[in-house]
């Protein structure tokens, strides 16, 4: 026979209090701000709105100029100049990748000394803030017009993003392997060199080819302002109206950017995944 149990008595049910709604203030107050900066940029420009019904007329024909038939008389010339802003574009890439790796690398935390750490870092973030084309007019007037001034205008402008890469990658690598260097007696030299670069080199090589593939793209765009490559080319017969060969040359740096891309972007791949093995079933 059991005892009788002493009813268990329950809490008086509290009112639900709702929480309150959050204010919406500062979103509604910077999407009027935002607002008000396109208005202003826009009436700033001075577009002549009643244009734009004809404007998709007018590319159409110059479309029908360029590729309907293209000319290919300048095909190997064309070829020619793409070559010289591929390897413009790979030099520039190879100057960036050796200056700003160890300058990215002493810009990391744990690295670098803070007072280096800010010096880099805002150096970086100038570099950002020119661009290629800004650059590349600076160094006209001490290399002249020619395809070195678009790879050191490339070298210098990727020293700032590229850097900025590696120090965030640096920084976001497990602190595992930096800590045992440490504790067998290692310097910071020496846990830069046998913790953190061996953990880190494969996404900075990923890194490095994919600033060649930006390269690559600039490299045209560099081209107009008289650094050579097909650039130079494209720019030259653009003035001149010659809409056929402009076609061809457009033909050109597409299919070469495209193909670059592409062998690029397997290399990164092969990089980053390592080699695929292959299992292979042996019938008995």
């Amino acid at each position: 026979m059991t005892g009788l149990q002493t009813p268990v008595k329950l809490p008086a049910q509290t009112e639900l209090q709702t929480p309150t709604k959050p204010s919406r203030l500062w979103s509604t107050v910077f999407a009027i701000a935002v607002g008000a900066v396109v208005l202003v940029a826009g009436a700033g420009l001075k577009i002549t709105w009643s244009d734009l019904p004809a404007m998709p007329g007018q590319i159409a024909h110059y479309l029908r100029l360029m590729f309907e038939a293209p000319n290919l008389e300048k095909l190997p010339r064309a070829l020619f100049e793409t070559w010289r802003s591929i390897s413009m574009a790979w030099l520039g890439a190879i100057m960036c990748v050796v200056v700003s790796i160890p300058l990215g690398m002493l810009a990391a935390n744990g690295v670098g000394p803070w007072w280096l750490r800010t010096a880099l870092r805002g150096v970086f973030a100038v570099i950002r803030a020119i661009p290629e084309v800004i650059i590349a007019l600076i160094l006209l007037t001490v290399t002249g017009l020619t395809p070195f001034t678009g790879a050191l205008a490339l070298g210098i402008a990727g020293i700032g993003t590229q850097g900025k890469w590696v120090y965030e990658t640096i920084e976001s690598v497990q602190e595992g392997a930096s800590e045992a260097v440490r504790a067998a007696g290692g310097n910071t030299a020496e846990v830069t060199r046998w913790a953190l670069w061996p953990a880190a080199a494969p996404t900075l090589m990923s890194f490095a080819l994919y600033r060649f593939e930006i390269n690559i793209r600039t490299s045209a765009v560099l081209g107009l302002v008289g650094a050579g490559g097909i650039g130079s080319m494209l720019s030259n017969y653009t003035n001149f109206r010659q809409w056929d060969t402009v076609g061809m040359l457009l033909i050109v740096v597409v299919i070469a950017t495209m193909l670059m891309d592409a062998v690029s972007g397997a290399i990164r791949r092969r990089i980053m995944e390592g080699a695929k093995v292959r299992d292979v079933a042996r019938s008995s």
